[in-house]
């Protein structure tokens, strides 16, 4: 496959001692602060990689798992930096859904072909796991393979199922697996939402984790490696990560100093992400989530709906976001070239929003406003939530606050599993 894409060479300039943030999986788990004065920057995972040598490389046949996201502060991607530098051994690339360089809509990849920038085989790890997976690690060649890729902070966001099956691949083929770490956009403060139940395991949720995270991908892979590879693939993998420095639990996405590169097609902005892991729930309905047009997630309605929604949206009280009747055409996906009505999101107070709380109230009172809404025939709404709890108390008619409290103490069992797990302040 061909892409036609302009791509640039470049080398990180980076200064400072990034020794301190890399660490073994069993190392120590302080953050660096800051430096006082100025404006606060994070470094990444990859921008500490790089001012320290590769060091955590030297010698090695590397392959990266990663996609658009994967750059530079300057934007330069990753990929064409290290195959630029001759202290790393760059031998191949791994792409998840939506492809290395990103071409693919939801749903799919780029397939197996060599990068016309780089030369690098590029290999498809999209919907591969177990034994196929460590085939594909096996036949490329690597001996450490490397995971670098922007998390949007929601369960169901496939890139953190991509880095736990790679890391059950890593132990089957004997690899050993380093991730480099990137902030959680909408912060790190908080668990919430429903936890899932193993038996309805799949790509959008792999294991029992809540469906807004609040972890950074380091995070994540540390806990996968303590609570869940085992069980898939008999023992850990062979884990080092490099975490960030400049980072705070508390952050969101524009205080890191950094450029947002869309994750996928349908993730334009850092606001996206605000609100993505509650509206994404529209996915398991017959309402358009706002695919199609230029604000997803934050854009939902259907054919039929009028103003009312709005209403009773906005008489729930939920707090830090306004909803706002709003008409629109989808240009593909559902309702694609009709002019449907609905809501759009306007977040005013991010530090009070929940968007999982505001998922719920709003498909609550869509239930109740539309006579014409259903859930999807697959019941796909049970693999987003984890369950088939959250769509059989809505059918019940349960309101907002119960349909939340039912999945609390689920939740705090996670919560302090996660705490075990966490390398921030």
């Amino acid at each position: 496959m061909a892409l036609s894409r302009r791509v640039l060479l470049g080398h990180l300039a980076a200064t400072g001692a990034a020794g301190a943030a890399v660490t073994a999986a069993a190392g120590p788990a302080h953050a660096t602060r800051p430096p006082h004065g100025g404006a606060r920057k994070v470094r990444t995972g990859f921008d500490l990689l790089a001012a320290d040598g590769y060091r955590l490389l030297d010698g090695r046949r590397v392959g990266i798992v990663t996609n658009p996201t994967g750059v530079t502060p300057g934007v330069e991607h990753i990929v064409d930096v290290m195959h630029a530098d001759d202290r790393v051994r760059l031998t191949a690339v791994f792409g998840p859904e939506h492809g290395f360089r990103g071409t693919a809509q939801a749903g799919g990849s780029e397939g197996r072909y060599d990068d016309p920038a780089t030369g690098l085989p590029v290999y498809d790890t999209y919907n591969k796991s177990g034994k196929e997976l460590a085939d594909i690690f096996r036949a490329s060649g690597v001996d450490t393979i490397v995971f670098d890729i922007q998390d949007v902070g929601a369960r169901f966001y496939t890139y953190i199922w991509t880095l736990y099956d790679c890391m059950v691949a890593a132990v089957l083929a004997g690899k050993r697996f380093v991730v480099l770490d990137r902030p959680n956009p909408v912060t790190g403060r908080s668990a919430t939402g429903p936890v899932l139940d193993k038996a309805y395991a799949s790509f959008v949720g792999r294991e029992p984790i809540s469906q807004a995270h609040g972890m950074t991908v380091v995070e994540l892979a540390l806990l996968f490696n303590g609570e869940f590879v085992p069980k898939s693939a008999g023992r850990p993998v062979r884990l080092e990560t490099v975490r960030m420095t400049g980072w705070r639990r508390a952050d969101f996405f524009d205080a890191t100093g950094l450029p947002w590169v869309p994750p996928s097609p349908n993730m334009p902005t850092a606001d996206t992400a605000l609100v993505y892991s509650g509206t994404c729930l529209f996915e398991g309905t017959n309402l358009s989530e706002g695919r199609g047009t230029t604000r997803p997630f934050e854009l939902l309605g259907a054919d039929g709906i009028d103003r009312r929604w709005a209403e009773a949206a906005g008489g729930l009280g939920l707090p830090g976001v306004h909803f706002r009747e709003a008409y629109f055409a989808p240009t593909f996906s559902k309702f694609q070239g009709k002019t449907i009505g609905g809501v759009q999101l306007h977040v005013h107070d991010r530090e009070a929003f929940d968007p999982v709380r505001t998922g719920i109230g709003l498909l609550v009172t869509a239930k109740r406003i539309w006579d014409g809404f259903a859930w999807r025939p697959d019941h796909g709404i049970d693999r987003l939530t984890g369950s088939p709890r959250v769509r059989k108390m809505i059918d019940a008619g349960a309101g907002t606050d119960e349909v939340v409290a039912a999945w609390e103490e689920d939740l705090e069992r996670f919560r302090a599993v996660r705490e075990r797990y966490l390398r921030y302040r």
